[in-house]
């Protein structure tokens, strides 16, 4: 069974989860994955939701407030044994809404070329490309996308 958490990002289990994601975009993306980790800092704290299934946690995304109207998706991740059964999607609808309750009404988010199911799970959620924004604009290997609630 799949459980959602609402949290913030100094949730241990988010933290570990973090851990995790960052090891494996070093590994697809090798020296590249520079230019991006100082933009996944989590110096704020942000909203966070973690799923767990079985009571296991299984993945994690938050978003960070960009303006009165925006938030950008960050941190989205599910561990390998748990892919494939929905779980990045019921975070990202968590997170959503989340943000609907908080009045925003504009999601943004960047994921990586190499990441085609991140890519297809965003397709899937009305997602568009958009222009890179800041600090993603030089950064060939970044994929920008919005939303409007």
């Amino acid at each position: 069974m799949i459980s959602l958490k609402r949290t913030d990002s100094n949730d241990s289990d988010f933290l570990k989860l973090v851990v995790e994601l960052d090891k494996e975009l070093w590994e697809i993306y090798g020296d590249v994955q520079a230019q991006y980790a100082p933009h996944n800092k989590l110096i704020e704290i942000f909203p966070s939701v973690i799923a767990y299934e079985d009571g296991s946690p299984a993945g994690c995304g938050c978003f960070k407030k960009i303006n009165d109207s925006t938030v950008e998706v960050k941190r989205m991740f599910t561990l390998k044994e748990y892919r494939g059964k929905g779980i990045a999607y019921k975070i990202l609808l968590e997170l959503e809404q989340l943000a609907k309750e908080q009045g925003f009404t504009t999601v943004i988010l960047e994921t990586g070329d190499k990441q085609l199911a991140a890519i297809k799970l965003y397709n899937k959620s009305s997602y568009m490309v958009t222009e890179n924004y800041e600090p993603y604009i030089n950064m060939p290997a970044s994929i920008c996308m919005k939303k409007e609630l």
